[in-house]
């Protein structure tokens, strides 16, 4: 495995760091997983539209600026397939045949930008439910570490 997870933001609160440097520490094993965190920008509490926007695409421009051409991309939106673990597996495996890096994107609080989101390959949901970008990076590395048991032929939690 040859993968990134490039996000919006650094994990603030210690139980979120202490999961995700678990889950890292477990991945380890099966490959390289690089996190690639860029600043979240503030919005303030009478943001405009227009303001949010430009958060937004600043935000996706400091994303694509990490981006080297024959990566392939994966943008985690709320629209986006939701996948079993089984088929992610699947998925992660595919593209690990296909070389290059795996680029798994989170977005800030204000989501993607369009223009990340045109440049992504794939997207994937977790839910239809929001959830906290910090949040959602631990859930990516723990199905991220179940797919790499899946396609060792590993044992699992179902």
């Amino acid at each position: 495995m040859n993968a990134v997870i490039l996000c919006v933001g650094r994990l603030r609160e210690k139980y979120y760091a202490d999961a995700a440097a678990e889950y890292m520490k477990r991945i380890s094993r099966f490959g390289k997983l690089e996190i690639i965190e860029v600043p979240d920008l503030p919005e303030r509490a009478n943001a405009s539209d227009a303001d949010r926007r430009m958060i937004m695409e600043k935000e996706g421009e400091s994303l694509l600026s990490h981006l080297r051409p024959g990566d392939r991309i994966t943008a985690l939106c709320i629209d986006g397939p939701q996948l079993s673990s089984e088929a992610f597996a699947n998925r992660m495996a595919e593209n690990d045949m296909r070389g290059g890096r795996q680029v798994f994107i989170i977005g800030g609080s204000l989501g993607l930008s369009p223009a990340v989101v045109s440049r992504a390959q794939e997207k994937l949901s977790f839910s239809k439910m929001t959830f906290p970008h910090q949040l959602a990076r631990v859930v990516l590395l723990e199905q991220m570490y179940r797919a790499c048991k899946i396609n060792a032929g590993e044992r699992y939690h179902k």
